[in-house]
């Protein structure tokens, strides 16, 4: 009687050729693969002529906001801090004009709203050039 275990060996399957082989193909496919731009979107620009837009050649409005919320508009202040008479004194001041630039100079210590408030009264009467003024901080 044979009473040791026999070994038994596992199959194995050598993938090494099977990953070469697959290797050379992706390499085929890549170089004879045409690159176009099938996919792409083709957009047609519009054309304008050689003149550039004109100007304006007013200051920009500035609006300042101030530590305690209240506005100034080119250095007038306001009679109350309200949207409406903001509104009103930016009316007055930059007219029919909304393409003109404007400034908005805020306190670093005035609250956020009052600057939020500045944003949407600008926003709602159409002007687009909005720019923020700040300082450059000194401690490099």
């Amino acid at each position: 009687m044979n009473l040791k275990p026999r070994r038994h060996e596992e199959p194995e399957i050598n993938v090494v050729s099977l990953i070469d082989v697959v290797l050379l193909l992706v390499v085929f496919f890549i170089l004879s693969s045409k690159f176009t731009n099938e996919g792409r979107m083709h957009v047609h620009l519009p054309q304008a002529s050689a003149v550039p837009a004109q100007k304006s050649a007013a200051e920009p409005l500035v609006v300042s906001v101030t530590q305690q919320g209240s506005y100034l508009v080119n250095g007038r202040e306001l009679i109350n801090a309200s949207p409406d008479t903001l509104r009103a004194a930016l009316l007055k001041e930059a007219g029919a004009n909304r393409g003109m630039r404007v400034t908005l100079r805020a306190d670093a210590h005035s609250t956020h709203q009052a600057v939020v408030t500045a944003l949407d009264v600008l926003g709602r009467l159409g002007f687009a050039e909005v720019n923020i003024a700040t300082v450059q901080d000194g401690r490099n």
